[in-house]
């Protein structure tokens, strides 16, 4: 691992500059305040401030924009209801009913409103028993409701000064997923890899690459300065997305018979060498997204044509000594690796040049998309959408049940007097982190929250027992604040750890000298609040993910087959639409993700809701082939060449009949006897002939040097049908796949 750039990585990303810029506005107003003496009377205030900072997340300025305002103003209308009511306790339970219940539905609106939602209950946790607010409830929520304001003209003064940071940050992660994603790939180049884990690697890396590419769709497709105008910053960016969508086509089209490929050239050098080739242009991809992410200028460290020219030296020499009939094969199969070496080479020097802010370049972009339809589909703010999901076949409603219900026994348990508690807020507070909709991440995190709890605690512990110095406690305090808002999506573990260190050193500047009390309260509030958690989630409407299995097979075996038609056509068709190719595609590797991020979770639920897992687990990888061949199909199908040769009328017919026998039997419907028929036609093909005709050319002539950087037609060819031959083969493997999957869930049925 290259720690240098794991750290610039880090520091260069947007969570750190988001939990910067959370931290600073916290930190900075509560100095003022203490050195006029006033911070434990104003402590509300970067209370709010932090609240208000959590529900920022990433995304087009005006729904940013929106979502603070609503967390404005909802967030002081709770604290002040929550303060009010604090004195009858008929209210409160009916307080934690309606709010938990509100907003955990509001989810379904998506994750930015899901987010918002979660804070609102944390702000209700907080002043439901009226500890914070004190005598005079109005003074303590106005000023909790200035602090609310402060982050957001925080906010707005950011987002006027850098309207194109947050685009290039998201831009630039996605580059670094791309530069991770060849590494794994690089793996293939290895002497006897494990091809089992490398796919599922791949497949992991794939969740991770949609996540991105979904966020980074919604941030760049729907932020109008980069739309509508015309910088040459503006258009860069733009470009420097969609190419980066290229680039990951063209890895996942890199797909080879790489167990042939190891067996014929796992000895020589030759192969060892693309795999550092591989590496080093994953680090020149790294280095482009540190430089998109930190805004500062990239400078080319790799000459890649010199690189790729003693890749082709080293094949063709070992070519002149091992070329023959026998071997011809072999080497068409290593010319062609080469050749998709060669392409994606090609598309990250034409990304690489674009980045260098040539003018020309920019403004020709013109791609002719409609980005309106590449957007992640979202549900509008309709009360109908809401009212829809009052139903448990809902997985809003069924997680907003859960929810309040849980709320409900934490704060009921909070009151025990044997506890000897006194307070409920940090018990809600640990519910309302830990519970998830998704069993597996509910199980994680509650794990996660404890021992991060435990040891930001102990480590807490030690530095107020050793360390008396305020000015080194602040540092602490705001690096810890810093680190805390930084992780809290990517690595909840030291998230929670660092919090619980800066909450502790929160409290001892509050009130110094009650560091045992809150050692003891905050670890027992944790241990209640993960225990209710639990129970809640496990035995409370819980959703297994293999509830969700055949409603994701179903979408991923139908995009799986409008994107090979899609790609059949530009062979067949003169004039493809390119927009629909692309939508296709999209399609297709999104499904893909989901199936294969369903399955991850899948893994994590108890072993009796692992209903068919091995099943699941062989569909998700037929799918990934299926997709992954589909693509470097499509790469012949772009190019615009003819191929004769090819029998493609027969082979979209042949393959698309067995993709829809899978999908029939998904769907439960009838197939029709046409469909099975068509299943077995034969294309007529002449690859056969014209190989064999080539290798009787090879025992009768000599052996030419000639060093040849292109792909012959018959390689071409050859390729094609191999990789149609391939999509064949899996399609039918997948369909057998169900037909066992069903006969067994018939069965279970039926028990």
């Amino acid at each position: 691992m290259n720690y240098s750039s794991e750290l610039k990585k880090f520091l260069t990303s947007q969570y750190i500059y988001s939990g910067a810029r959370i931290a600073l506005a916290i930190v900075i107003p509560s100095i003022i305040l203490a050195q006029f003496g006033l911070l434990k009377e104003f402590f509300l205030f970067p209370l709010g401030t932090s609240f208000v900072g959590l529900t920022d997340q990433p995304g087009p300025y005006i729904r940013r924009r929106n979502t603070l305002l609503l967390s404005v103003v909802s967030f002081f209308l709770i604290a002040l209801l929550a303060s009010l009511l604090k004195e009858f306790p008929i209210a409160v339970y009916l307080q934690i009913i309606f709010f938990g219940f509100l907003f955990s539905m509001i989810g379904v609106y998506g994750m930015r409103l899901a987010t918002f939602g979660s804070i609102a209950l944390v702000v209700l946790s907080i002043f439901i028993d009226g500890h914070l607010t004190g005598e005079d409830i109005f003074k303590s929520s106005f000023i909790f409701f200035l602090g609310c304001l402060w982050f957001f003209i925080v906010f707005l003064i950011v987002s006027r000064l850098q309207p194109y940071k947050l685009a290039g940050q998201v831009v630039g992660e996605n580059y670094l997923e791309l530069a991770d994603y060849l590494r794994i790939k690089a793996k293939y180049y290895t002497k006897n890899p494990d091809f089992d884990a490398l796919l599922n690697q791949l497949i992991s890396q794939q969740v991770k690459i949609k996540n991105h590419q979904e966020d980074t769709r919604e941030i760049v497709f729907k932020t109008r300065k980069i739309v509508n105008e015309s910088t040459t910053q503006s258009r860069i960016l733009m470009l420097m997305f969609l190419n980066s969508i290229d680039l990951y086509d063209k890895l996942l089209t890199s797909e080879n018979d790489y167990k042939k490929m190891n067996q014929t050239f796992g000895d020589t050098v030759l192969l060892q060498n693309i795999h550092d080739y591989l590496l080093v242009m994953a680090d020149e991809i790294t280095n482009l997204g540190i430089s998109l992410q930190s805004g500062l200028p990239y400078k080319e460290i790799t000459n890649f044509d010199n690189e790729l020219k003693k890749i082709y030296d080293e094949f063709f020499d070992y070519r002149s000594k091992k070329f023959s009939s026998e071997t011809l094969e072999d080497f068409m199969m290593m010319r062609q690796v080469l050749m998709r070496i060669t392409e994606i080479t090609d598309e990250v020097n034409t990304i690489l040049k674009v980045n260098s802010q040539d003018k020309k370049l920019a403004k020709s972009l013109s791609s002719g998309l409609d980005y309106s339809k590449f957007l992640p589909k979202e549900e509008k703010l309709n009360f109908k959408v809401f009212l829809s999901n009052f139903s448990l076949k809902s997985g809003h409603f069924r997680h907003a049940t859960r929810v309040t219900i849980a709320l409900l026994i934490g704060y009921i348990v909070s009151q025990f007097e044997i506890l000897g508690i006194g307070h409920s807020y940090w018990i809600l507070i640990t519910i309302i982190a830990i519970l998830k909709p998704a069993y597996s991440t509910t199980k994680h995190r509650n794990l996660v929250r404890f021992f991060g709890t435990l040891a930001g605690a102990i480590i807490a512990y030690i530095i107020l027992h050793f360390v008396d110095e305020s000015t080194a406690l602040l540092v602490i305090l705001l690096v810890s604040m810093i680190i805390c808002f930084s992780l809290l999506k990517s690595n909840y573990f030291w998230a929670v750890l660092f919090m619980t260190i800066y909450i502790f050193l929160s409290f001892n500047f509050l009130r110094p000298g009650n560091i045992n009390l809150i050692f003891k309260d905050r670890l027992l509030d944790t241990a209640i609040g993960g225990i209710v958690t639990f129970l809640v989630a496990y035995f409370i409407l819980p959703v297994w993910e293999h509830t969700q299995n055949l409603a994701l097979m179903k979408k991923s075996s139908k995009s799986n087959l409008d994107y090979f038609r899609s790609v059949m056509d530009h062979f067949l068709d003169n004039e493809p639409d390119d927009q629909d190719f692309r939508l296709k595609r999209k399609n297709a590797i999104i499904d893909l993700a989901n199936l294969s991020d369903n399955f991850q979770r899948m893994i994590s639920d108890p072993k009796n809701q692992q209903r068919k897992l091995e099943t699941v687990h062989q569909f998700v990888t037929t799918t990934h082939l299926i997709t992954a061949y589909t693509a470097s199909l499509s790469q012949y199908a772009k190019s615009g060449h003819e191929f004769p040769e090819i029998d493609f009328q027969n082979w979209k017919i042949r393959i698309s009949a067995e993709l829809l026998r899978t999908s029939s039997l998904l769907f439960q419907q009838d197939l029709d006897e046409q469909t099975r028929i068509e299943s077995h036609i034969k294309p007529e093909d002449h690859v056969v002939d014209l190989l064999e005709k080539r290798k009787a050319e090879l025992e009768n002539q000599v052996i030419s040097d000639e060093r040849k950087f292109g792909v012959s037609h018959l390689t071409e060819i050859k390729n094609i049908k191999e990789l149609l031959e391939l999509i064949n083969d899996v399609a039918k493997d997948q369909r057998k796949i169900i037909e066992e999957y069903l006969i067994h869930q018939s069965t279970t049925a039926t028990q």
